[in-house]
């Protein structure tokens, strides 16, 4: 016990040591500011002579169940001592603690346990706030009383029931069901509670047996459920509920109106020079700092100047802000007048005769100037568009439209182009290409494919014309078919027919689980295909070489028809056999051995590529497999490799590897074989690979196919028909390098 005391004699001499140190700003000079961490303010204080009256002296002491927190307590202001939780001077209001009411009930003996300490602030300045505080009741079958005075005279009664833990659940707050709250009449200042005995829990035992009543602040009071169904025995203060509750009083300075408290200067509380004075209803008056100032209204000098310009806000932003005691003012700029009287945020006001005359000529001027610009750059784009449509050729396309009526080929404007593809929207993207990409869109009322291209060679730029008139006359129906172009821009764009179901390289390689492809549909899709190069190569005027033959540029119509595509790597058929095209072109995995050695692109570089586009139709696998080994990357060396072994079955496609059509398969991988020669004079031409897979189409059908011999298919392939004499001995065709070609590369 001498321990403990002394214990907190050094706490207390060290809290009010630490409070003395400190330049006081709250309280009185020389005394503590706080106690338990809460701020003391005049005309509280904390000791002797440190506050105004008695009734404001704040007690610091060890908490009634601890022996180590200091607490603040107001001792003399009632019958009761309370703890201070915190004090707003503006509003004069203190919230308190104080306790609840209760009473039990012995299940047993029935016997009746129940204890609450009057409050009396008649003569007090502390007054019970009848607005923030409520007279709350809790428990089941429980009638409490608030009453006024010492007679049986009641101000308020509160009746609290419930009869199951399922209405409990089902409420669950303070509405009457295990919890009732009720108004206090205002100017209560002396009251005690009490139950009304024919109302008690003894029937109920089952729930707690105990009741409990107080007058707490409403804002912080919660109802739970648990404070009427946790059994109590002895105790009537329920651990759960606590035992002690927030109040709020009202306090005022004296009972007088300020008239009267100015006239005696020696009593008047409001000390500072910067403060007002509040009378209270009620009586008593309260002080404040006036507009302008903070601080401590009780204490000489104790209302300090508020720097209104620390607040950015303080000024709008056209004027710049001026602190003075008491106030600000902001500086305005031109067109702005300065608002002296205004006391809060945007201290300027816009001076709107100046500025609206201002503006309309500013705003006159400019409509000028837009006017003058976009009517210049109207006539510059005009001027650009007619530059970029003459370099194309467009003059030249222009004729040949007219003169040939029948010609089905269209010169469509940038707008158009644009409106077609939501102004190249990503969302109408179809895909990418080497180069170029390609959108989907709708011109004069039909689905289309718009390729955008990336390059364009300058000194071709003439030839442009030309080559889309021919161009646009290759009519086959495994060919895309071109229906117009755009001039207007620097790099042409190609307007195309839309093939909805993709490439061939998607068909194959991108096949959903459970799909299949039979032997029929990827015969007839090369056949269809080799047709296709076979007609550019031997049929078109001028001969055609495609230079980027592969799966992805084979699409796939609505009835999967093949139709070869994208033209960007093509060129004619040189007249000086010693030109060559010096850039590299084509996909890596079909590229022609000899053409990279050579630079020289053939109708046979196109013959190789199809022999890889043979192996993809008969393996599904890809051309090029990265994660391989390096001599297994390529998958015509694994196909030449396994041919030489005898174990091509081991490449062929799951799908397709039946005995019944293994002689087939073998055909087709000999003519794949020959296409894949190392020397170009030893390959097929395109019009032989296409009649030998239609051949071995039929032989699918025909009922003496156990007497086809693949020998007599090389020995076939290993003769150079007349025709393609023929095409190399011609000598009036000309060329379209590289570049020139990407301008118009055709392709989805």
């Amino acid at each position: 016990m001498a321990v403990a005391m002394i214990l907190t004699q050094f706490l207390l001499l060290l809290h009010f040591k630490n409070a003395e140190s400190a330049k006081s700003t709250i309280a009185l000079p020389g005394c503590p500011e706080s106690c338990g961490g809460i701020p003391i303010p005049y005309p509280f204080g904390i000791g002797l002579n440190c506050s105004l009256s008695q009734e404001f002296n704040v007690t610091c002491r060890l908490s009634y169940d601890s022996n180590t927190t200091i607490i603040p307590v107001l001792e003399d202001i009632g019958s009761q001592p309370f703890q201070i939780l915190n004090i707003n001077m503006s509003l004069g209001q203190a919230r308190v603690s104080f306790p609840a009411a209760g009473q039990c009930y012995n299940s047993t003996t029935k016997e009746e346990y129940s204890w609450y300490p009057p409050i009396d602030n008649r003569n007090s300045s502390f007054r019970i706030n009848t607005e923030k505080n409520k007279f709350t009741v809790i428990g089941c079958n429980t009638l409490a009383y608030l009453r006024l005075d010492d007679s049986t005279n009641y101000s308020v009664g509160c009746l609290s029931s419930c009869d199951s833990q399922d209405t409990l659940n089902k409420y669950g707050s303070c509405s009457g069901i295990g919890c009732c709250q009720t108004a206090i009449s205002k100017e209560t200042n002396y009251f005690y509670i009490g139950f009304d005995d024919r109302y008690n829990n003894s029937d109920v035992y089952h729930f707690n047996p105990c009741s409990y009543a107080m007058v707490v602040e409403e804002a912080e009071f919660k109802f739970r459920t648990t404070y009427v169904t946790t059994k109590v025995l002895g105790d009537i203060f329920n651990l759960n509920f606590g035992k002690e509750w927030p109040m709020v009083f009202d306090w005022a300075i004296g009972n007088t109106t300020c008239d009267i408290a100015l006239k005696n200067k020696s009593t008047y509380a409001c000390r500072s020079d910067h403060s007002s004075c509040l009378t209270v209803s009620g009586g008593g008056y309260l002080c404040n700092c006036s507009v302008g100032y903070e601080g401590n209204p009780y204490l000489d000098g104790g209302c300090q100047d508020i720097n209104e310009c620390v607040n950015r806000n303080a000024c709008s932003k056209p004027g710049k802000c001026h602190n003075f005691q008491g106030g600000y003012h902001c500086s305005c700029r031109f067109g702005w007048r300065s608002n002296h009287k205004k006391s809060g945020p945007g201290g300027c006001d816009l001076n709107v005769a100046l500025v609206t005359g201002t503006a309309a000529g500013i705003a006159a001027l400019l409509f000028l100037g837009v006017a003058i610009y976009v009517l210049r750059e109207r006539r510059n784009l005009s001027k650009v568009k007619e530059i970029y449509f003459q370099q194309h050729g467009g003059w030249i396309l222009l004729e040949k439209i007219k003169l040939n009526q029948g010609f089905g080929f269209t010169i469509f404007t940038k707008q158009q182009v644009e409106q077609a593809t939501n102004n190249f929207s990503s969302a109408n993207i179809l895909g990418y290409g080497g180069h170029g990409t390609v959108y989907k869109g709708t011109l004069r009322d039909q689905t289309v494919a718009i390729k955008k291209c990336k390059i364009v060679d300058e000194s071709k730029k003439k030839e442009f014309g030309k080559e889309m008139l021919i161009l646009s006359q290759i009519n086959h129906k495994n060919i895309v078919k071109i229906l117009g172009c755009c001039l207007e821009v620097e790099i042409p764009m190609l307007v195309y027919e839309f093939i909805p179901n993709g490439t061939l390289s998607h068909y194959i390689h991108g096949k959903k689980q459970g799909s299949r492809i039979s032997l029929p549909t990827r015969l007839r899709i090369a056949h269809e295909s080799a047709e296709a190069l076979a007609y550019l190569h031997s049929s078109a005027s001028p001969p055609i070489f495609h230079g980027d033959v592969k799966s992805a540029n084979i699409l796939l119509d609505q009835n999967y028809m093949a139709k070869v595509s994208d033209f960007g790597a093509s060129i004619l058929v040189p007249t000086d056999e010693a030109q060559c095209v010096t850039l590299v072109q084509g996909t890596f995995g079909y590229l022609d051995p000899e053409y990279m050695q050579s630079c020289k692109l053939t109708d046979k570089s196109d013959v190789y590529s199809f022999g890889v586009v043979l192996l993809e139709l008969l393996t599904s696998k890809p051309v090029v497999d990265f994660d391989a080994p390096e001599d297994e990357m390529s998958l015509s060396s694994r196909f030449l490799s396994a041919m030489e072994e005898n174990k091509i079955q081991e490449l062929l496609d799951d799908e397709i590897k039946h005995e019944d059509d293994m002689e087939l398969i073998m055909a087709i991988a000999e003519l794949a074989k020959q296409c894949l020669s190392m020397k170009g004079g030893q390959r097929p031409t395109m019009k032989e690979v296409a009649e030998e897979l239609l051949r071995i189409g039929k032989l699918k059908q025909h009922p003496w196919r156990q007497d086809y011999n693949p020998e007599e298919t090389e020995t076939l392939l290993s003769e150079r028909s007349q025709h393609e004499i023929e095409i190399e001995d011609t000598s009036n065709y000309f060329i379209i390098d590289k570049e020139a070609e990407e301008s118009i590369a055709i392709g989805r």
